[in-house]
């Protein structure tokens, strides 16, 4: 499977580019890549829907951001965001992006005029779109840093089971809107000094679906959705972060009219670990020793993420020590690597003393192999702490 072409590599851009410099770019791969100019060319086809893909996700704010910040695994639970490769009909794409060429495409693929844009009469009725659900899921550090497959239960609309999602009791008592002519839209011609104007915009007496309901279905009232519970599973990748949002497409609530489904939202929180503190993709723990242990060494034990792990501690350890185990942190959402579990080595100072233990550090305090001699690498300790956690 080829890998995905950066979103702003796509439509020729750079990241500081504006909307109306992202809308434009995009108006052009489309024009440019339209079916009606290529007709049987499938590699023109792919492009033409990658464009749209990317234009899905840089004209969003919130799905920029996440790009910006994650890439393309920020975009879904186990797949790509907005059209995940392909999740929309060239249809979909029509209907949903059609009007920023200043029209809407005509039937199918037929509304292409040309180079001078996409015309088209304003008849195509827009496919109606379900809202998103946004959930909540936390998650352990063992799930963050080898990903799981969740489960969770929702209400949600569904097309009605009585009518099957057409409003109506029978296909008889579905009317042709006499003031739209069932095309879901109206035009207004308005003369101005330029010459005439005309505008489109969506039916006021069939709310722009094109038909008008005579006997509404008693279960649905005529719209066509009920409220049912559904379980969803879903993928979350390993090394995902606290306040990432993943994209389950077509898992949120049905549109009316048979038009497309909203996507199930899934907000990820990470449930606090008592022992590691996660940086990023490193995890920190701190370890206390005892004095002694500091002088002579030690063996410690340690937790993990799958259970613990046992290190040496050499003699003459000194406080603040940073032991690096690599690879034992979380792995990169991109897979650029996994991160690194770093053991701050901390000597505990005990706070009270009985007459033995004091007359044993009397001894100790005379001890020339007691007093501090700090060569260049101690007296550099908080340029080295600065570098590993700054």
């Amino acid at each position: 499977m080829a890998e995905k072409r950066d979103y702003y590599e796509v439509l020729g851009v750079s990241k500081e580019a504006t909307p109306e410099e992202i809308k434009k770019a995009y108006r052009k791969k489309a024009i440019e890549f339209h079916p009606d100019k290529n007709p049987g060319d499938k590699e023109a086809e792919e492009k033409f829907k990658e464009a749209a893909e990317a234009y899905d996700v840089l004209s969003n704010p919130d799905k920029k951001a996440r790009y910006d910040r994650f890439g393309h695994a920020g975009m879904s639970g186990a797949a790509g965001g907005g059209f995940s490769g392909g999740g929309f009909s060239m249809d979909d794409i029509f209907a949903n992006f059609g009007d920023i060429f200043g029209g809407r495409f005509g039937g199918g693929f037929g509304g292409f005029s040309g180079f001078g844009g996409f015309g088209g009469s304003g008849s195509q009725r827009r496919v109606p779109r379900g809202s998103d659900i946004r959930i909540r899921v936390k998650l352990t550090l063992s799930e963050i840093v080898h990903g799981v497959e969740k489960k969770v239960k929702i209400n949600k609309a569904v097309s009605c089971p009585d009518c099957h999602g057409r409003g109506a009791v029978s296909e008889a008592d579905i009317k042709i809107c006499d003031h739209c002519h069932g095309t879901g839209m109206v035009t207004k011609v308005t003369q101005t000094i330029l010459g005439q104007m005309q505008s489109s915009s969506p039916c006021p007496y069939c709310g722009g679906e094109g038909k008008k309901i005579t006997n509404p279905c008693r279960k649905c009232g005529g719209s066509g959705l009920v409220k049912s519970a559904e379980e969803i599973s879903f993928k979350i990748p390993a090394g995902v972060a606290e306040g990432m949002q993943l994209t389950v497409q077509g898992k949120g609530n049905a549109a009316r009219s048979g038009g497309i489904s909203g996507d199930l939202l899934v907000v990820i929180e990470e449930e606090n670990n008592t022992e590691l503190q996660r940086d990023g993709n490193d995890l920190i723990y701190s370890l206390f020793i005892s004095v002694p242990d500091a002088i002579t060494g030690c063996d410690a034990e340690i937790p993990a993420v799958d259970g613990k792990l046992r290190i040496k501690i050499e003699p003459g350890t000194q406080p603040g020590k940073v032991l690096r185990l690599r690879g034992k942190g979380v792995p990169d959402l991109n897979g650029y690597g996994t991160g690194d579990l770093l053991v701050y080595v901390q000597v505990w100072i005990p706070k009270k003393l009985d007459k033995s233990e004091k007359e044993m550090m009397e001894k100790m305090k005379v001890s020339p192999t007691f007093r501090p001699n700090p060569d260049k690498d101690d007296r550099n300790l908080f340029d080295r702490i600065k570098k590993m956690f700054g």
